[in-house]
């Protein structure tokens, strides 16, 4: 009886050392500030300007709603040129670029992302003449995405 206990004691630890931690397995949140840096040059954006519809709670985070509105004329000579979504706790936290210009009509975007846990979520408008515009959203995801499940 004694061998048995030994057995599935030794099992079960053997079992926990080969699962990660919980600790491991989240994302912590990424400091995206030399990104920014790095597409800005060093110019400080403006805050506001930019509308976000993000949910408050997504029960999902494979496919996330999100729709970005920027305020801007979309004339030849003001614009928004880029629009950078960014997701502090993904792997990789630039979670997109959209591409625009004065032929777009409208700097709005609708799309869906993933997010890999409860986050806050920033959107960089570049305009033309070199100006940027910035704008945060927290969003609170129950089921996380973006995790290796083959690591677990």
């Amino acid at each position: 009886m004694k061998r048995r206990r030994f057995l599935a004691a030794s099992g079960a630890v053997a079992a926990c050392a080969a699962l990660p931690s919980a600790a491991q397995r989240f994302q912590p949140s990424q400091d995206i500030t030399p990104l920014l840096a790095k597409i800005t040059g060093g110019v400080t954006p403006q805050r506001g300007g930019i509308e976000i519809e993000l949910p408050q709670i997504a029960e999902n985070g494979n496919s996330v709603p999100l729709r970005i509105d920027v305020a801007s004329p979309m004339s030849a000579q003001d614009h928004v040129t880029e629009i950078y979504v960014f997701a502090e706790r993904n792997p990789r936290p630039l979670v997109a670029t959209f591409h625009l210009g004065p032929d777009s009509g409208r700097a709005e975007i609708v799309t869906r992302v993933r997010l890999a846990g409860t986050q806050k979520v920033t959107i960089l408008a570049a305009l033309s003449g070199g100006r940027f515009l910035m704008a945060p959203a927290d969003v609170l995801v129950t089921a996380a995405a973006c995790l290796d499940e083959a690591t677990l």
